[in-house]
């Protein structure tokens, strides 16, 4: 299926009936550069068991600090007390879109949380639902800058959700 604003190479790695690993692994690159970000990873899940793991992360350069996590653990039972927009995606409302983690309401996002976990300064909390379970979040993120976020990103990233959604799933229950 061709997507009217997915990059092409970005589509080609949708395409390829390489590995679900392959596909995860090499998406990430392209999507950073597409989306002109610092790092780039994704968070899967288990929504039945509330396990989850990191297995994918692309930065940009070696000062960028890595987020790995090969191994699956429990989500502490507060992350979505502590973390407004786990919450958010757990109650299946749209991506957030974070221009200046500075800036953004207390309503979004836990300033204290994020600078602790993450380090970043502008980022995109994708969710990957279907059929009201949250499987993940793909998370492009920018370290020393705000960033305004494009129609033509949220557009993008829309349509990344939803190719992405079944690779997520499919790691999952593998």
């Amino acid at each position: 299926m061709m997507y009217s604003v997915i990059p092409n190479k970005i589509q080609e790695i949708f395409n390829r009936s390489d590995s679900v690993d392959t596909v995860l692994s090499s998406l990430l690159p392209f999507l950073g550069n597409a989306l002109e970000c610092d790092r780039c990873f994704i968070y899967l899940r288990n929504p039945d068991t509330k396990m989850g793991k990191v297995p994918y992360c692309w930065c940009r350069t070696p000062q960028i600090p890595q987020i790995l996590d090969a191994h699956w653990k429990l989500e502490p039972a507060s992350l979505s007390d502590e973390d407004p927009m786990f919450a958010a995606a757990l109650r299946a409302e749209p991506s957030i879109f974070i221009e200046d983690v500075e800036a953004a309401s207390s309503d979004t996002l836990n300033r204290d949380f994020e600078r602790k976990n993450f380090g970043h300064r502008a980022l995109i909390h994708a969710h990957l639902r279907q059929n009201g379970q949250l499987w993940g979040v793909l998370q492009p993120c920018i370290f020393d800058r705000p960033r305004h976020w494009t129609t033509a990103d949220r557009q993008l990233m829309l349509e990344v959700e939803q190719s992405v959604l079944p690779f997520a799933i499919a790691y999952v229950q593998q």
